[in-house]
């Protein structure tokens, strides 16, 4: 028969709210009654039945993530980060991929209210009016990541994606590049595509440098487009001596095109990156990039989450600070 939480209680010598406490996270027990309680629930191999306890709090204790590509090294890192939180207070993660475009995303809040899940991580996708609408009838909490809204009640959790590729492109002009190229995500975006190129706009202009439409490639932020963008702008544009990709897998895949060509990085063409993923410091050479952290990002965006849920208040959005992280893919021009 499976130990109950009654169980627990009497072998530990505490009471039943005690030990509901500690399972809960709500304090008002010493941290040797804590350890008491954890070792007993060890021993005895107790789990906490969900049902049983959202009947009593009004909570599944689970929170579901929406990715538009769930594959992708961004989203594992970032639902590093969300999962590790989550777990240390006893939730689950519930992971759904919403697809390019949001093609899935309503089926996935359908599913999600089904679940009766108690918030929701939405990341990397516009929150557009019909899902809104929607969150607000399932009456749970959301928390954007990598993405931004008007509406007051939802916070944010990102970097600034202008500034941050206004910066690539200044560090790429620093080292002697005027004839730079961009490999944008998708094109029209206005979560990571759109201000990533008026970064890149601006900061060609502030040296003078004229914008040339040949030097400005999209894809969707993954890594084949990255090779396809980075053959377009090799038969376009050969004079190119620099690349800045707006996302580590697009990079990736340029410099991969680039070797395929027999030309070596970053002695014949510069490259750099965006989001600093573990895989930019696994590829030959090592990538020059944007850092964002993520795995910081989804921690943060976890606790919001849960903040919300558990006090019923709204949380602060919230902009981390990027940086430029430099490695062996771009060179600097005498």
């Amino acid at each position: 028969m499976n130990p109950t939480i009654k169980d627990v209680a009497q072998k530990a010598n505490v009471s039943i709210a005690t030990v509901s406490r500690v399972l809960h996270n709500l304090g008002g027990y010493s941290d040797k009654t804590k350890q008491k309680v954890d070792q007993t629930i060890k021993e005895l191999g107790y789990q906490p039945n969900a049902i049983a306890r959202g009947l009593i709090n009004k909570r599944t204790q689970t929170i579901g993530v929406m990715f538009p590509d769930v594959s992708s090294a961004f989203s594992s890192d970032l639902l590093h980060g969300i999962d590790e939180f989550a777990h240390d207070r006893n939730y689950s993660v519930m992971v759904c991929n919403t697809d390019q475009d949001g093609k899935r995303t309503l089926k996935y809040l359908q599913l999600l209210r089904e679940k009766q899940v108690d918030g929701i991580i939405f990341s990397s996708e516009v929150l557009k009016k019909e899902y809104y609408d929607v969150l607000e009838n399932m009456k749970v909490p959301v928390v954007l990541v990598s993405s931004q809204t008007d509406f007051a009640n939802v916070p944010y959790v990102k970097v600034d994606d202008y500034q941050a590729s206004y910066d690539a492109v200044m560090y790429l002009i620093s080292k002697g590049h005027r004839k730079i190229a961009m490999i944008s995500g998708t094109k029209g975006d206005p979560i990571a595509g759109t201000p990533r190129v008026e970064g890149y706009r601006k900061a060609l202009g502030a040296h003078g440098i004229s914008f040339d439409s040949r030097y400005l490639v999209y894809g969707d932020f993954l890594y084949e487009s990255g090779g396809r963008a980075m053959e377009v702008l090799l038969r376009k544009a050969p004079e190119v001596t620099a690349v800045f990709a707006a996302s580590d897998e697009m990079a990736i895949g340029a410099l991969s095109t680039v070797t395929k060509h027999g030309m070596n990085v970053p002695e014949d063409i510069s490259i750099m990156g965006y989001d600093d993923l573990r895989l930019a410091q696994m590829v030959t050479p090592p990538l020059t990039t944007v850092r964002q952290p993520l795995y910081d990002i989804g921690k943060v965006a976890s606790e919001k989450l849960i903040y919300m849920i558990e006090s019923g208040k709204t949380a602060k959005s919230q902009i981390f600070n990027h940086s430029i992280v430099e490695r062996q893919t771009v060179r600097t021009l005498t």
